[in-house]
C-alpha cells in the first residue's frame, strides 16, 4: 500500500475513533428509577461501553503511531525486527506495527 492510501485510511479509521469515543464517553446510564433487574441490566451496558472504550482507546493509539511511522519514513517496517510488514496485512489492517512473526510473540507474551 503505497504512503498516501494508508494516510487516508488511518485519516478516516482517526476520525472513526474519535467520534465513537466520543459517543462512549457519554453517560452510557441515565440517572432515573428501576428495577433491580434493570439497575444490573444498566451495569451490564456501562462495563460494555467502558471496554469498547479502552478499545477504540487502543486502537486510536496505534493510528496515530502509523501516522507517526508514515511521516519519519517507516511506515511497513516492522518496530521490533526491522522487516517488512507483508501488503495484506497492511491492507487488513493499516495501524499494524509488527509483521506477523513478531505480533504472534507479542501476543504469546500477554
Amino acid at each position: 500500500m503505497n504512503g498516501a492510501t494508508a494516510r487516508e485510511r488511518l485519516q478516516v479509521m482517526l476520525a472513526e475513533l474519535d467520534r465513537s469515543i466520543g459517543v462512549l464517553r457519554g453517560d452510557p446510564v441515565a440517572v432515573r428509577e428501576h428495577s433491580a433487574a434493570d439497575a444490573g441490566s444498566d451495569l451490564t451496558d456501562a462495563d460494555r461501553a467502558q471496554a469498547m472504550l479502552t478499545v477504540a482507546t487502543t486502537q486510536r493509539t496505534a493510528v496515530l503511531a502509523a501516522l507517526k511511522r508514515l511521516d519519519e519514513g517507516s511506515y511497513g517496517q516492522c518496530v521490533d525486527c526491522a522487516g517488512a510488514v507483508p501488503e495484506g496485512r497492511l491492507e487488513a489492517r493499516p495501524e499494524a506495527a509488527r509483521c506477523v512473526q513478531c505480533q504472534g510473540k507479542t501476543e504469546r507474551r500477554r
